[in-house]
């Protein structure tokens, strides 16, 4: 059992530094874009300030410990299995390129492996859908709205003003910097969840216990090293391919992204900060008088953002059943998710994305 729970432990934080590289588009595609900050200071930047986020709030790994599963009736076999759900995910979207939110592969993979080894009563729906599900579908849509807003209102303040694209630039970086530390607030805290549960489902922890001080330091850390690599893939998309976006518009999507992620994450909303901030690229659009919008772009990521769940989940409710056999099971699972991983690595260097084209 010691040896499982390691082994669950260290694929919480390899989910998390997918995490880190798969949602750094988050926070800093748009600043790339406008050329606030250089692609390599601003994963940098990120990096730090999701490190820094990571200790400044728990509400959110407190709903992932105590809150989406019945934790007294699973194990550790089956956390693991729904952790190479949403890492298997998270590759899969990285390598197209596609802004999929990484905190519902998670939340799929936990539902999926729970239902199948202990029964659809050991998912407590209600939770699911308050604090996973309409968030989900809210918070783009507010963001959106506010960028809207807050971009119209740019424009208009600002017009015929020769410095108010500098202006914003600077801008950008801070609220840019926002959006990092509310990323940290937020994503960093469901691998502690994770972690936690873990711990709590081995009897290491008791039930309802908070992430113990390294869980919190080792999933800011992981998390900060896979921002600071870099997830250029997706950056190009959020930065380019939804809307050519312009300083005010960058300034207007993260300054809402981050009001929002704050805000769900006192609430303890284990929401997707990839949703949120695609919502704002896309308001910053459609506030911007003329602004062309992609929406073939932005159909694809709704199909992915209604995907993530269900996928997930089978993914990890296969993963999970098999590692529940015993130490060929889990290796059996740990080996297809090496597997994965390297071919998804090889595949994406065929066409290179990185900090000299992104």
């Amino acid at each position: 059992m010691d040896v499982l729970v390691v082994v669950v432990v260290v694929t919480a934080l390899v989910f998390d530094f997918t995490n880190g590289f798969h949602d750094t588009a988050n926070a800093m595609a748009t600043s790339i874009a406008t050329g606030a900050l250089p692609p390599r200071v601003a994963v940098a930047v990120s990096a730090v300030l999701n490190l820094v986020g990571a200790f400044l709030s728990i509400e959110v790994a407190q709903t992932i410990s105590n809150g989406l599963v019945d934790e007294t009736r699973i194990g550790p076999a089956v956390v693991f299995g729904g952790l190479v759900g949403a890492v298997v995910w998270n590759l899969a979207t990285w390598l197209l390129g596609l802004p999929s939110s990484s905190s519902h592969a998670l939340f799929g993979g936990l539902i999926g492996a729970t239902w199948v080894a202990a029964g659809a009563d050991a998912v407590r729906f209600t939770a699911v859908v308050e604090k996973v599900l309409v968030p989900a579908v809210a918070s783009p849509l507010i963001a959106g709205l506010v960028a809207a807003i807050g971009t119209f209102i740019a424009y208009r303040l600002t017009r015929g003003a020769r410095t108010a694209t500098r202006g914003y630039r600077y801008g950008q970086i801070a609220s840019a910097s926002l959006v990092s530390l509310a990323h940290g607030t937020n994503d960093a805290q469901k691998t502690m969840g994770v972690i936690t549960l873990t711990l709590i489902t081995a009897g290491t922890l008791p039930a309802g216990a908070s992430p113990p001080l390294w869980v919190i330091l080792s999933a800011g850390t992981a998390i900060a090293l896979g921002t600071w690599l870099g997830g250029w893939r997706i950056i190009h998309t959020m930065g380019r391919r939804i809307t050519d976006v312009e300083p005010a518009q960058g300034f207007a999507a993260e300054t809402s992204a981050a009001a929002v992620i704050l805000t769900s994450s006192q609430l303890g909303f284990a929401l997707s900060t990839t949703h949120v901030c695609a919502g704002g690229v896309v308001g910053s659009g459609v506030g911007k008088r003329l602004a062309d919008v992609r929406w073939t772009v932005a159909g694809r990521m709704v199909v992915a953002w209604a995907l993530t769940l269900p996928a997930a989940a089978l993914v990890g409710a296969l993963a999970g059943e098999t590692a529940s056999t015993g130490t060929l099971g889990v290796l059996v699972v740990a080996v297809i998710g090496a597997v994965v991983g390297a071919a998804a690595w090889i595949l994406s260097r065929r066409n290179p994305v990185g900090a000299h084209n992104v």
